[in-house]
């Protein structure tokens, strides 16, 4: 292939641009947020099951607890309305009133194994309403934490993608009289050569593959045309001379 030298140089500035424009690429994919929302993210979401059954364990205890306040009530208003009927006269049957007196003090028992009960709920349901607590304030904290991160990213993303497009806009300009079949070259070299498609050949060595070019090799490209496109025997890359090349 032919290509007029001042072409290939141009080659290298459109090398620097694309090079620059993956580096961005590669920022942009490679950001702290990125990450760092991710492995929030997943943390949330296991807040967000340990803050659900614990919310369960709540709600549970909560109904536990109407449940033996209402058993309370119903215990102590029986208790109530027993005595009532012994302090007002009602009951007058000697074993009748035996009877309500064994019945008073089952009663008594009763109750005071209900409220014995309603304790232990209460201090169970303090701390599961305290655990809850915990982690409905960690999701909290996770979400500012997420909405600070979403917002860096994205402050760096849109300054990454303005640099980006005045890149393209660059290139563009570089790419001007570039003879087709050498962008073509060029451009599939890079795909298949990790991004970088043509290198400048520097003191004896191949800068895209960093390999030193023997002197046997060296001869054969000096004694090439100016117009010649030369490729590197190692890696393949469009091979551009220059006044550092040490030929």
């Amino acid at each position: 292939m032919k290509a007029d030298p001042s072409a290939q140089l141009q080659l290298l500035d459109v090398q620097a641009l694309d090079a620059r424009a993956d580096l961005l690429r590669h920022q942009r994919a490679s950001l702290p947020e990125l990450a760092e929302i991710a492995s929030l993210t997943v943390g949330r979401t296991e807040l967000d099951n340990k803050a659900r059954d614990a919310r369960i364990a709540v709600d549970d205890l909560t109904t536990e607890q109407e449940k033996v306040d209402a058993d309370v009530e119903a215990v102590k208003a029986r208790r109530k309305r027993d005595r009532d009927r012994m302090d007002q006269g009602l009951v007058t049957n000697p074993k009748d009133l035996e009877r309500m007196g064994h019945e008073l003090e089952s009663l008594e028992r009763r109750i005071a194994s209900l409220e014995d009960e309603e304790l232990e709920l209460m201090a169970r349901l303090e701390d599961a309403q305290r655990d809850l607590d915990g982690l409905l304030g960690q999701v909290a904290e996770a979400d500012q934490r997420l909405a600070e991160l979403a917002t860096s990213r994205d402050e760096k993303v849109a300054a990454i993608d303005a640099e980006l497009t005045s890149l393209q806009g660059e290139r563009a300009t570089a790419v001007e009289g570039l003879p087709a079949d050498l962008l073509a070259l060029y451009d599939k070299l890079r795909e298949q050569k990790g991004g970088i498609g043509a290198a400048e050949l520097r003191q004896r060595r191949c800068t895209g593959c960093q390999l030193g070019i023997d002197n046997a090799e060296l001869a054969v490209i000096k004694a090439k045309p100016v117009d010649d496109v030369v490729r590197c025997e190692e890696c393949s890359r469009i091979l551009v001379r220059t006044p550092e090349s040490g030929l």
